[in-house]
């Protein structure tokens, strides 16, 4: 496969003649196959600041389903995952889980939004109170779990863990036990980066409940849901003021800002060159290589409606 071909055919959407129009996300295609099952396909759709941007990065999806996988492995002793079978690069077969509208966001380290609030003179988020005297990229001294609401339409927008229980999103028991699993996970992940010579800096769960059992969806520890740091030189660079080195999609937050973009209403969406779109899917393999410890090797998807229709067949039986 050529550069120019992994380029052109970028998978920015999925059909399937016999299951039926997708539910379809910043990134992934949802299908409902049965009372009990979920197809879904992820896709090369990359999203910033809620925006889907209008051109695609290589093979990007069939990373975030291989890595999601590989963590759902590494935490299922924490919490059961959605995932069935990951029978195709681009898809998962899972379970139809009741969601939770909330993104239960952790943060190991006082950077990206959190840092850009604080620099605003902020010292409070989601409630929870922020130590002065912090420098962008700072350790916090112990993680934070910093909520979102999950929109819909727009912005996620911060919500304290007091106005969940508020709004009765979740009865107080309920989120004492996604509290816990959220502060697992994340020690979990933080165990595992370290081990691969990364810093998880931040990440964000979503949770639904499958016939009644609190279950671990989406995706988990991805870079479009999490910030990678390196570990080696963190330090040094801290020390000098100097940006880290990191896997994450802030880069592509920062480029946008560069840009003049930052998703307020009136805001042009830039074109990505595809110059950036490479670099963007070398940095994404980068991470799966680094955190899994395999070589990346992408499948070369040609009849994706074909390949969809072989395998949701199966499951559109009750």
């Amino acid at each position: 496969m050529t550069k120019e071909w992994a380029l052109e055919h970028c998978i920015t959407r999925s059909e399937s003649d016999v299951a039926g129009e997708p539910y379809r996300g910043k990134v992934r295609d949802v299908y409902h196959l049965n009372t009990d099952t979920l197809g879904i396909v992820v896709t090369d759709r990359i999203s910033a600041f809620d925006h889907i941007m209008k051109q695609a990065i290589p093979f990007k999806g069939q990373i975030l389903n291989r890595l999601s996988a590989f963590a759902f492995e590494k935490t299922e002793d924490i919490l059961p995952s959605h995932v069935l079978e990951v029978p195709h690069p681009n898809v998962t077969i899972a379970k139809k889980c009741d969601p939770i509208p909330i993104e239960i966001v952790m943060r190991g380290y006082l950077t990206g939004h959190a840092w850009r609030e604080y620099k605003l003179g902020k010292r409070e988020l989601c409630g929870v109170s922020l130590p002065g005297g912090m420098r962008e990229h700072q350790k916090f001294p112990e993680p934070i779990l910093t909520p979102a609401t999950k929109a819909t339409e727009g912005h996620d927008e911060d919500i304290s863990e007091e106005e969940i229980l508020d709004k009765k999103i979740v009865t107080p028991e309920q989120w004492a036990l996604i509290r816990e699993k959220a502060m697992e996970l994340f020690q979990r992940g933080t165990r595992v980066a370290a081990e691969q010579g990364l810093i998880l800096v931040d990440t964000k769960y979503e949770m639904g409940y499958y016939k009644g059992e609190l279950t671990l969806i989406d995706e988990v520890h991805t870079s479009d849901s999490s910030r990678y740091f390196y570990l080696d030189g963190y330090q040094r660079r801290f020390d000098n003021n100097l940006p880290q080195k990191q896997l994450s999609k802030e880069f592509l937050r920062e480029w946008l800002m560069d840009k003049g973009f930052r998703g307020q209403p009136g805001d042009p969406l830039p074109d990505l060159p595809d110059s950036f779109r490479w670099s963007i899917y070398q940095r994404y393999a980068e991470l799966y290589e680094t955190l899994t410890g395999e070589k990346w090797v992408p499948a070369r998807v040609e009849s994706l409606n074909e390949d969809l229709n072989r395998i949701f067949s199966d499951y559109l039986r009750d």
